[in-house]
């Protein structure tokens, strides 16, 4: 988040109070707040003129302003940022919803696809955004497990599985029949040199084997190869279309800004890449200052993983006007329990 935010000392407790308010009614309304509705539903203990003057305050300090055509206040960029930083709650979701999600995961069991779906399903419902996620991966495939099974006579089918939780298959023409005793033979000899091992690594281990076992093992270092020159791979997405009725994104314009960054891998590497810690949270508000794509929308988004070895994204996007109290609550624990699931399969460092 931009650091040109004023220390939370600069505001009196009533003037924090107010701008909590403002920002509450607005994201819940999408309305301008004025002075008489905060002194009817809140009890403040001051008149609506002492209101009205904290709200001219704060609209001074750059933390709201109102539309010509109204006298209420809205929430600015700045206002917004102030709040994450400094006036929001310890963001959570409620027990019974952890628990719910939780389920879910179990239920899935190492089927990482699965996880990203139900990642993706429960950011949406949590953040009223659209949510987005990342299949965890290293900076280099590493080999797990491989298979090779007899199809029909010189035919043979490979299959790969790689420990960020990749399966590729692949058709080989052979020179001779094998049959299936001796290909879970070679199967086996290559399970015990390159589980853990890199494309680089296997390459180089090539070298040692048997002929045909060789000839696999450069077909595995092919394969990982082409995986590692692919980048992040696919984003999951979930809840695109209910975030698209909001009003902010009426007009078609913002609705494409919203469609490219969800199908931007890169652009969320390159926000992520900002900050070192994993497993933080990190809100970026309009962009900050630093990325014309997220000019009109918010975007909350956390690495998880196992170490520095494997990672993935997720997070949500929205308008400014977000929930960012349950949205940063559900990234949070959402990224804490992938980041769980992940390490059950590389084991924690």
């Amino acid at each position: 988040m931009a650091d040109d935010l004023l220390p939370v000392d600069a505001l009196t407790d009533r003037q924090r109070r107010v701008l909590r308010i403002v920002i509450q009614e607005y994201v819940e309304t999408a309305q301008p707040v004025g002075s008489a509705g905060i002194v009817a539903h809140y009890e403040l203990g001051v008149s609506p003129a002492t209101i009205r003057n904290e709200l001219a305050a704060l609209e001074k300090l750059g933390l709201l302003t109102h539309p010509h055509t109204s006298a209420g206040r809205v929430p600015t960029e700045l206002g917004f940022r102030f709040f994450v930083r400094h006036l929001l709650a310890e963001p959570a979701l409620l027990p019974v919803e952890q628990d719910s999600i939780r389920q879910q995961f179990r239920q899935a069991r190492q089927e990482v696809d699965q996880w990203l779906r139900i990642s993706t399903s429960a950011l949406a419902r949590a953040s009223h955004g659209a949510a987005l996620a990342t299949a965890p991966r290293s900076s280099r495939c590493r080999f797990k497990h491989m298979e090779l099974v007899h199809i029909h006579s010189t035919k043979v089918l490979l299959v790969l599985v790689l420990q960020e939780g990749a399966v590729k298959q692949q058709l080989l023409d052979i020179d001779q029949e094998v049959d299936q005793g001796e290909l879970s033979r070679i199967s086996n000899e290559l399970n015990a040199h390159l589980e853990g091992s890199d494309a680089g690594s296997i390459a180089a281990a090539a070298a040692r084997l048997s002929p045909f076992a060789r000839q696999v093992a450069l077909l595995v270092t092919d394969a990982m190869q082409r995986l590692d020159d692919q980048g992040s791979g696919p984003v999951f997405r979930d809840g695109l279309a209910d975030m698209l009725r909001l009003p902010e994104f009426a007009e078609g314009q913002n609705v494409r800004k919203i469609v490219q960054v969800l199908e931007q891998p890169n652009l969320l590497e390159q926000i992520a890449g900002q900050y070192a810690e994993r497993n933080a949270v990190h809100v970026v508000i309009a962009g900050d200052g630093r990325y014309d794509e997220l000019r009109d929308v918010s975007i909350i988004l956390a690495r998880y993983g196992a170490g520095d070895r494997v990672s993935g994204l997720l997070g949500v996007i929205g308008p400014v006007r977000m929930w960012y109290d349950r949205s940063i609550g559900a990234v949070r624990f959402i990224s804490d329990l992938m980041s769980e699931m992940v390490e059950d399969i590389y084991g924690a460092e």
